[in-house]
């Protein structure tokens, strides 16, 4: 999994409420198991017009945010089922951060399991970046994860709280394959101990 410590990107603003998975990635979008190639499909409903072509009006669709990898979105973000494939797509499409006042457990969860930060923050605090977004492509946000805070373009800084085992696993790269393979010797020696006991197993 890729490593997230510092990140300096422009934030889309998406004031919208309960976005749920399927709003996220579509359930056509589901056959696949493969993490990349989900991108063309991030929010497809909202991005594409009936005939294929780009919905002008959405937010990601804008010249400005074309290459946003943070994401301020409203109240309970990544609601409803439980597909992995919503935080496969936001960072096949580029997005490393959601920040929201608060998310569905299971996508939260996922986001951290495949190097996506998802942050919250106060209804207040996120009010002052849905306006540090709304500037467009030069005002950026800065996310520092080791110092848990949230730079705006004017230099103000919001502090965010984080589960310490979920920001090792993300300043390190960890995912749970990854924090298994931390333990491959211990678990090598366990083996291989089994072996010498129990040699008919």
């Amino acid at each position: 999994m890729q490593k997230f410590d510092t990140l300096t990107g422009v934030a889309a603003p998406m004031p919208i409420v309960n976005v749920d998975t399927d709003m996220i990635i579509p359930k056509d979008y589901l056959r696949t198991i493969k993490r990349t190639g989900l991108a063309s499909g991030l929010f497809a409903e909202l991005r594409f017009k009936d005939d294929g072509s780009e919905n002008p009006d959405f937010v990601l669709n804008k010249p400005a945010y074309r290459n946003a990898e943070i994401l301020v979105a409203g109240d309970n973000f990544g609601c409803g089922s439980s597909r992995e494939h919503a935080p496969w797509a936001l960072l096949d499409f580029g997005i490393r951060c959601v920040i929201s006042t608060s998310f569905a457990d299971i996508f939260y969860n996922n986001c951290f399991k495949n190097g996506v930060l998802p942050i919250r923050v106060t209804p207040e605090q996120l009010a002052l970046l849905f306006d540090d977004a709304e500037r467009g492509a030069n005002a950026r946000l800065t996310i520092d994860l080791a110092a848990q805070t949230i730079t705006g373009p004017d230099g103000g800084s919001i502090h965010f709280d984080i589960d310490p085992f979920r920001k090792h696993c993300l300043l390190n790269g960890l995912d749970d394959i990854g924090l298994t393979m931390e333990k491959a010797d211990a678990i090598g020696d366990y083996e291989q101990k089994l072996a010498e006991s129990r040699p008919w197993a």
